[in-house]
């Protein structure tokens, strides 16, 4: 569907180009009506606010809103609690599932950036691409709320892919991932500090082998899942 492929170009760093494509966005969400009506306004109006901007401004805007904050990062990674152990052998599936379906990407390319996953769910069936949604959509609801507070039109996109999603966020995991503080865009010391971590390695020589299919990467998403769930009630 190349409905993914709009929304991966609406979280991509603006170009000329992207400015351009603005009136072909938009017609491509007609022809397509993945996304549904109660998102497609918001969406249309992210498009528009593009399609009239300068991209100087635009740039700038996107700069401070997901370079520059760890909340906002667009890795999904780097939304879930966890070692770094555990979040590069994510990467490693992650990346082993877009190359068995055909997907190469190049070795600085961070497998788990929302707009190459949406790329590659715009080459998979409709019910996959539904189901794999699913798996990050509590991510996908974290980051549409702090976009929201910063009443960002970006938060048009993730709350589109939340709705389009199979599975629902549930609430308390959500919540568990809002409690990490948001640095100020501005406060360079506290920005260095907050992305001041072990590094993460995947690709050949990183640690282990895992499942490197669909099952893989569920499985990963799942355990970072728990990671943040609430510990379970003791039983009477």
């Amino acid at each position: 569907m190349r409905t993914f492929k709009v929304l991966s170009a609406l979280l991509s760093y603006p170009t000329e180009v992207l400015i351009a494509a603005a009136p072909e966005l938009v017609a491509v969400l007609d022809a397509e009506k993945l996304v549904p009506a109660a998102s497609r306004g918001a969406v249309d109006l992210l498009i528009e606010e593009i399609g009239s901007g300068d991209v100087y401004d635009l740039q700038e805007r996107y700069g401070l809103l997901f370079d520059r904050s760890k909340t906002l990062a667009l890795h999904l990674f780097e939304h879930v609690h966890g070692e770094s152990r555990d979040r590069g052998q994510a990467m490693v599936d992650l990346k082993g599932m877009y190359e068995n379906a055909g997907l190469i990407i190049a070795a600085n390319e961070l497998p788990d950036y929302v707009p190459l996953l949406l790329e590659f769910l715009s080459t998979r069936p409709l019910a996959e691409a539904h189901e794999l949604l699913g798996q990050t959509a509590h991510i996908l609801a974290a980051l549409a709320e702090r976009l929201g507070r910063r009443e960002s039109g970006y938060r048009a996109v993730f709350d589109a892919l939340v709705a389009i999603a199979a599975e629902a966020p549930r609430s308390e995991i959500v919540e568990e991932l809002l409690k990490a503080p948001d640095t100020d865009p501005m406060d360079l010391v506290a920005l260095d500090a907050a992305w001041e971590e072990e590094e993460v390695r995947f690709g050949p020589g990183a640690q282990g082998q895992g499942a490197c299919g669909h099952e893989g990467l569920i499985a990963k998403l799942r355990h970072a899942r728990r990671a943040v769930d609430p510990a379970p009630s003791s039983p009477q």
